[in-house]
């Protein structure tokens, strides 16, 4: 039988596994500080739910299962394809299956809902480093408030969880949708196209403004449109402010919940973190709808977390829409990074190994271990008769102190 384990997945040790735990328990505690409640959802959902998510390219990245028994006989009996030989998949990110469960419990929970998740999720991607197949999102979302001030507070809170594990010089970069596709409708782009338009359009930072015009010329969008977007961006000086495309909206005041989460995330950053507006910044889920919002880093050179605005998700399971947004973490990113640094744990206890001879009374060795456990993370070992290897790998393995007990 094979060791490997599959590809695009991986065994983690112990040493890394203590990180993952550390951070992973840093954002929780951050995130139940503020009030919100963790819960957690099956990794099957149904496939036509995922399907019907808006999901932009991870809808292609889909773990499908196969149907059972019967149905499985009935589908491959008729003419089969991808869609009618499966029933269910792998959830792809944790905002689906949220929507899905608030959708059934609504009746017994708060409004506005604030609620974390952690957990494993799937996509079936072309493994890289920091892009695996199966990973761990750490999610914090507010459901029921339309307010701006839903997306401060969750800027806040995710940015305390960051500075909590030991991130300081990061910045959270901010768009709102509605803003970016106004003046690209402006510009003359049909409003159908607006996602290719948008795909092109945040590549800006990698390929420039040349680049992003042939590539939309390459497209063949409107000439007249690709220009006046062009002449815009080169335009612009050293950068795009949000002043600037405002200027080019139908109605420049669609600006004005975006200045003002900007504005009020900034001060209570208090210079601890960068809030940036990112004019390009479009993510690739489909089901945003408003503001939309990237963590950088200079340890990463991608986004090492995100989230925005997707108001319609939920109403596509009860035919009413509720507001809803979220943030998410890049727990792999993160913990990759700090595994690389060789990050230490602070006031984690010192490792100490128990050793004792063949003979010695175990109830004594548990009474001295539980001594010894006020001051130090303790494992028990029976010593080998050549001890010389054993203490080679505890060594390896980080314990610092040995106690033995000889008979």
């Amino acid at each position: 039988m094979k060791t490997n384990a599959l590809k695009g997945m991986r065994d983690i040790l112990p040493e890394e596994q203590k990180l993952r735990d550390y951070v992973q328990g840093k954002i929780l505690e951050t995130y139940r500080a503020a009030g919100f409640e963790r819960i957690s959802t099956p990794i099957l959902e149904d496939s036509e739910n995922l399907d019907k998510s808006d999901g932009g390219d991870n809808l292609n990245l889909i773990f499908k299962v196969l149907k059972r028994g019967e149905k499985l006989d009935a589908a491959l009996a008729a003419n089969p394809d991808a869609k009618t030989l499966s029933d269910m998949g792998l959830r792809y990110d944790l905002t689906l299956p949220l929507s899905r469960f608030y959708a059934a419990n609504k009746d017994n929970l708060q409004t506005p809902f604030k609620v974390i998740q952690t957990d494993r999720v799937y996509r079936a991607e072309r493994p890289q480093k920091g892009r695996l197949r199966e990973f761990v999102q750490c999610d914090i979302d507010i459901l029921g408030d339309s307010s701006p001030n839903a997306e401060v507070e969750l800027i806040d809170v995710t940015a305390r969880a960051m500075l909590a594990i030991g991130f300081k010089d990061f910045s959270i970069n901010i768009n709102d949708r509605r803003i970016l596709r106004n003046m690209l409708e402006n510009f003359g782009f049909a409003t159908d196209t607006l996602d290719s338009v948008c795909i092109s359009f945040d590549k800006l930072d990698k390929i420039g403004a040349d680049g992003v015009k042939a590539e939309l010329t390459e497209k063949a969008f409107p000439e007249a449109a690709v220009n006046a977007l062009y002449d815009f961006i080169t335009g612009a000086g050293d950068g795009i402010t949000l002043e600037q495309v405002a200027s080019k909206c139908a109605d420049p005041a669609i600006a004005d919940d975006l200045k003002y989460i900007m504005e009020t995330a900034s001060k209570i950053a208090g210079g601890r973190y960068k809030i940036t507006y990112c004019p390009n910044l479009v993510r690739g889920q489909g089901y945003y709808t408003g503001l939309v919002f990237e963590i950088a880093c200079p340890q990463f050179s991608g986004a090492v977390g995100g989230g925005g605005r997707y108001d319609n998700m939920i109403g596509k399971f009860i035919g009413q829409n509720v507001p809803a947004v979220g943030f998410s973490i890049g727990f792999e990113r993160i913990c990759g990074i700090l595994f690389d640094q060789k990050y230490q744990i602070p006031d984690a206890k010192e490792k100490c190994a128990l050793l004792y001879e063949d003979g010695v009374d175990f109830c004594e060795v548990m009474k001295k271990s539980e001594e010894l456990r006020k001051d130090y993370t303790v494992a028990i070992f029976k010593m080998n008769k050549k001890p010389g290897p054993q203490f080679a790998m505890l060594e390896k393995c980080g314990y610092t102190k040995f106690e033995k007990m000889k008979k």
